[in-house]
C-alpha cells in the first residue's frame, strides 16, 4: 500500500469498525468479541464474488478483513460503499450465529426428530426381530416392571403352562368348589 494513494474513510465510526483503503483494496479491522469468526467467515462468503477476501488478526482480540475488488475501482465512493455493505453483512451473521447459539438444542431437537420421521414407523417384522429380554435398561424405581412381577402374580403365561399340564381340571374344580 503506498501513502499517497491512501483513502480515509470519515464517516465511518471507528466503535464499529475502522477503516482504510487504498484504489482498489479496502481493509477494516472489527473486534472479535463483537464479531465471532464464524459471522466473519460467513460475511466474507457473501462477498467473494465481487472480491478477494484476506482475513487476520494483527492483535489479539482483533480481526482485519481486507477487501480487493477483482475489477478496478473508479470512486473511493464505491470503497466506501464495499465496506458499509461489510459491515451490514457481517452484523446480519453476527445476529444468525447468536439465534442459532440460543436455539441449538431446539434445532438439535427438531433436526434429530425429523430425521427420525423420515426413516418410518418399525415393521411387524421390525419388532418381531426385536429382542425385548435385553437387561440394559437401568430401573431402579421398578417402572419398567410388568404388573405381574410388581405384585408376585402369575404371568398369563405361566397360567396358561399350569392350565395344561395333566390334573390341572381337577385343580380348577377343586379350587371352584372351595369358593362356592
Amino acid at each position: 500500500m503506498s501513502s499517497e494513494n491512501q483513502i480515509s474513510f470519515t464517516d465511518i465510526p471507528d466503535a464499529i469498525a475502522s477503516a482504510s483503503g487504498t484504489d482498489r483494496s479496502v481493509s477494516m479491522t472489527v473486534d472479535s468479541e463483537l464479531y465471532p469468526l464464524q459471522a466473519v467467515y460467513g460475511a466474507s462468503y457473501i462477498f467473494i464474488d465481487r472480491c478477494y477476501v484476506f482475513i487476520d488478526r494483527p492483535a489479539p482480540g482483533s480481526y482485519r478483513i481486507t477487501l480487493s475488488a477483482k475489477q478496478s475501482v473508479e470512486e473511493a465512493e464505491a470503497l466506501r460503499q464495499l465496506v458499509g455493505e461489510f459491515a451490514n453483512e457481517l452484523l446480519s451473521c453476527t445476529w444468525r450465529h447468536q439465534v442459532t447459539q440460543d436455539n441449538r438444542v431446539a434445532i438439535e431437537t427438531v433436526t434429530v426428530q425429523a430425521i427420525a420421521g423420515a426413516m418410518g414407523e418399525p415393521s411387524l417384522d421390525d419388532l418381531a426381530d426385536f429382542d425385548f429380554t435385553d437387561e440394559a435398561l437401568d430401573d431402579p424405581l421398578g417402572i419398567a416392571q410388568s404388573w405381574e412381577e410388581k405384585h408376585g402374580r402369575p404371568s398369563p403365561d405361566a397360567k396358561a403352562k399350569t392350565a395344561s399340564e395333566p390334573g390341572a381340571d381337577e385343580a380348577k374344580a377343586d379350587a371352584e368348589e372351595a369358593s362356592a
